[in-house]
């Protein structure tokens, strides 16, 4: 066994991979950006070494350096987790060149895999049953229109590289086909540096279901059945089971032998994932998709229910040892559900979003297990992937995992940073998930999300909050009416996620405490701290409440709730702004953290309602930022390539004078 692993990687799966190496008492090396600098994975790490400034591209994606790294360091061994370089064959061979054993496949492996026009012939060979499509590597665009004709519609587009849902199109009528392909070649050539694309035969109503492989170098190949990863939006999986409500016995049995058998096609070695589509309306038929040469993100359902460790399975196959079970001795038991939190706002249509993580309470429970990067102090940005965390939860049947997993849900809160987790428990509780019902466009066709509105107890606590401890100082010798016995109550005006400011008394006497929002009533409230988060309670309703003060500014307050999140405002005056004075002359702001990839008007441009004004990108998605109203771009403020915070300005804009309303 190794005695020293460097890991290619950040975030979650670097500190999982360097939980595994301090289980087996090898010696963790960390490599980080810039950005990263006081990242998790570096903390826990034995030892760090900084690669480069912040872009990827000058850091986690740079092969030169993560190799110098590993040298530099001694390392015997490099785990490139998922992501970044992890199904990368120039990696691979580098490390070989280096005399750096590369934790995951051969290179020719990862190549004929990772090409997935060349996966699918390779596979096809073997007799695993792949979708129709067509091969369009060296093909223009004109003659793919033409084929497809044959081929028939709806058409899914696919980059030949890649993965995770990137450069993906549906395409229902042959009309819309040339401009999909456009943007599929441009975002597949910006995201892997590959614009070679492939067409598919969309299969209708399809489950995502996949089989977690494994191959020592001794020729024995074994398989850990099925995972179902069929909830998924914009092509990104969100929760992830095993087994599958939906596979039956002989059904697994089959797509086991045929994951194996596509393995056995590209001589595969370590751990890896076939995944195969299953059309909603066939019985047993599915269809090989692709295989990932890598740890997959939803790898724990798999750990839960068979009781192992991939990782490390991976480095034992890595430094040669054969299998530590046989296909007999692989067992199932129970059922495990993982869900990813995702670093974007369900409300504002699964923008990304940012920001320091200034409060994290994360689960702890019998049979619940969570993968996270995250710590107090923590900057997320628009440099890597969003996600932040999975949390994991196991039980003896399906009903139990998905309770436990939502209650796990519930006890997570992240403050500091607009996260999917509120969403998450929405889509466990829909009837269909439920009842087992799924399919890769069940989530994309649920109601649109809507934000919990925040209960009186929340507002309460936090003008408590802000008129004790968030001043620092003593409720009771504080000079502004808050006093024991006043009679004079002290006003706070406080907003909520940007509504309309609220006027909040606060009155104490020798009875208690009594709290009127608005014109309300008034009723009695407290807050009070206990067991590491705040009750707090108004009128007949009390809440646990988990709070933080943003120390940007000293006067927002994030408050967690059930999986929910808010954020409260201490404002200087209670501005009741007219809808047509907030728009006459104010800013158009960026959506999310990202680059401002381009600008479409000039200082005193004319511009009509829902006209494109700037394209913002982030995480390898673009978003338009259109004109709010028939009205005139006062100044411009932004630049294209310019990086843009969340709500940053970036440009000025005025209504026109016949649409100002008196």
């Amino acid at each position: 066994m190794f005695t020293s692993v460097l890991v290619a990687n950040r975030g979650e799966i670097a500190v999982r991979i360097i939980r595994t190496l301090r289980t087996l008492g090898i010696h963790s090396i960390a490599v980080y950006s810039d950005a990263d600098a006081d990242a998790r994975h570096v903390g826990e790490a034995d030892e760090s070494l900084r690669i480069g400034p912040s872009a990827a591209r000058e850091s986690y994606l740079s092969i030169d350096r993560i190799i110098d790294a590993a040298v530099r360091t001694g390392a015997q061994a490099l785990h490139p987790g998922y992501g970044f370089l992890s199904e990368n064959a120039e990696l691979a061979e580098a490390c070989e060149r280096a005399g750096i054993v590369f934790i995951g496949p051969k290179a020719a492996s990862i190549h004929t895999m990772g090409d997935k026009i060349e996966a699918k012939q390779t596979v096809a060979k073997s007799g695993v049953p792949v979708v129709p499509g067509i091969d369009g590597r060296g093909t223009s665009d004109a003659e793919l229109i033409g084929a497809a004709r044959e081929l028939g519609f709806p058409i899914l587009i696919k980059p030949s590289a890649g993965g995770g849902g990137k450069g993906m199109r549906l395409v229902h009528t042959a009309k819309d086909l040339a401009k999909e392909l456009a943007a599929a070649r441009r975002e597949a050539l910006a995201a892997f540096n590959d614009d070679a694309l492939l067409l598919e035969h969309y299969v209708h109503a399809p489950r995502h279901i996949e089989i977690q492989i494994a191959a020592d170098q001794h020729g024995n190949v074994v398989h850990f059945g099925e995972r179902e990863c069929s909830l998924q939006r914009r092509h990104q999986k969100i929760i992830e089971e095993a087994p599958s409500p939906f596979v039956t016995p002989e059904m697994r049995a089959e797509m086991g032998r045929q994951a194996i058998a596509a393995a056995v096609a590209c001589a595969y070695t370590n751990v890896g994932t076939v995944e195969f589509i299953v059309p909603g309306n066939a019985d047993g038929a599915f269809y090989f998709m692709e295989m990932n040469t890598r740890l997959q993100v939803e790898h724990p359902v798999t750990e839960a229910v068979y009781g192992i460790d991939l990782v490390e399975w991976q480095l034992r196959i890595a430094a040669g040892e054969p299998l530590p079970l046989t296909q007999d001795q692989i067992q199932p038991r129970g059922h495990a559900i993982e869900a990813r939190i995702y670093a974007e706002d369900p409300a504002s249509g699964f923008l990304p979003t940012g920001g320091t993580i200034v409060g994290l309470r994360e689960p702890i429970g019998i049979d619940t297990r969570i993968d996270s990067g995250l710590r107090v102090g923590t900057t997320i940005g628009s440099s890597y992937d969003p996600l932040l965390a999975k949390v994991i939860a196991w039980g003896e049947n399906r009903h139990d995992a998905m309770q436990r997993l939502d209650q796990a849900l519930a006890d997570t809160t992240v403050l500091g940073v607009i996260t999917n987790v509120s969403h998450l428990r929405t889509v466990l509780r829909d009837p269909a998930v439920v009842a087992g019902n799924l399919s890769t466009h069940l989530v994309e066709a649920l109601p649109p999300f809507v934000r919990a509105t925040i209960p009186d107890a929340a507002i309460a606590a936090a003008a408590l909050f802000h008129l004790t401890i968030g001043d620092r100082r003593s409720a009771w010798s504080a000079s502004f009416g808050w006093r024991h016995g006043g009679a004079a109550p002290a006003i706070i005006y406080l907003q909520t996620d940007g509504a309309t400011p609220l006027t909040v008394a606060v009155h104490a006497t020798n009875q208690g405490t009594t709290v009127k929002i608005d014109s309300g009533a008034w009723l009695t409230a407290s807050l009070r701290q206990e067991s590491g988060v705040f009750v707090g309670h108004v009128g007949d309703a009390s809440y646990r409440f988990d709070v933080a003060l943003d120390a940007l500014d000293g006067e927002t307050l994030w408050l967690g709730h059930g999986g929910e999140t808010w954020t409260v405002r201490r404002v200087a005056h209670p501005r009741r702004a007219r809808i047509a004075d907030a728009v006459v002359a104010g800013p158009i702001t960026s959506p999310m953290p990202g680059t401002l990839q381009t600008v479409h008007v000039s200082d005193g441009d004319h511009v009509v309602a829902g006209q494109a004004l700037a394209v913002v990108e982030a995480m390898k998605m673009e978003h338009t930022v259109v004109a709010p109203a028939n009205g005139i771009v006062v100044r411009v403020l932004g630049h294209a390539g310019q990086q843009v915070r969340l709500n940053e300005t970036l440009m000025l804009f005025e209504l026109v004078a016949e649409e100002a309303h008196p």
